[in-house]
């Protein structure tokens, strides 16, 4: 297992969909325990493939003592209720909106040896599932934001000392606008 750097807002892999993993094999098992260790040793709930610089559909949470990892997410939301609440990013480190998320959400995929796996989350599991999920897509949790809070978050961010505006390319989720989750899985 390797701790690997993750990946700062700005970086175009952030940006960039993920490819569906297609090979469950040796390679991807080490993907999967280096973002567990990474993820653990950076103190976060979950990271995505991206965050670490591979563009492959795969990635591990820790919520509530339950470590696991998904791959090739799909989303499924039972219900229409919705949450509020601080959602931050490794990826941009220190700074916390609160962001509007579906409350309850059911995510299938597989787990690294290529088997179906099932996950029911509510509350922290489905915000993490739905955040980790959008950076398969290349979407960073700020475009989940209301214009205002966007801009407040972009102008943080401009301020905070990791940031580099040479890598920082700035673009509206293409899913936005039909509804407040762009998420119509």
């Amino acid at each position: 297992m390797t701790v690997q750097p993750i990946r700062l807002f700005g970086d175009p892999v952030l940006r960039t969909a993920a490819d569906e993993v297609v090979t469950f094999d040796k390679e991807l098992r080490g993907l999967v325990r280096d973002l567990t260790e990474t993820m653990r040793d950076a103190g976060g709930v979950g990271l995505a493939a991206p965050q670490i610089g591979v563009g492959l559909r795969v990635f591990s949470f820790d919520v509530d003592d339950v470590v696991g990892h998904l791959i090739n997410p799909v989303l499924h939301f039972p219900d229409e209720e919705e949450m509020d609440g601080d959602e931050g990013c490794l990826s941009v480190p220190g700074l916390y909106y609160d962001t509007k998320r579906r409350k309850n959400v059911i995510a299938k995929g597989f787990n690294e040896s290529g088997d179906a796996l099932q996950i029911v989350g509510t509350d922290l599991m489905s915000r993490c599932i739905q955040h980790e999920t959008d950076h398969l897509d290349g979407i960073i949790f700020i475009e989940r934001l209301d214009m205002a809070a966007r801009k407040a978050a972009l102008r943080d961010i401009r301020r905070a000392e990791w940031y580099d505006p040479a890598k920082t390319v700035v673009k509206v989720s293409p899913h936005a606008a039909p509804s407040p989750f762009g998420l119509g899985r």
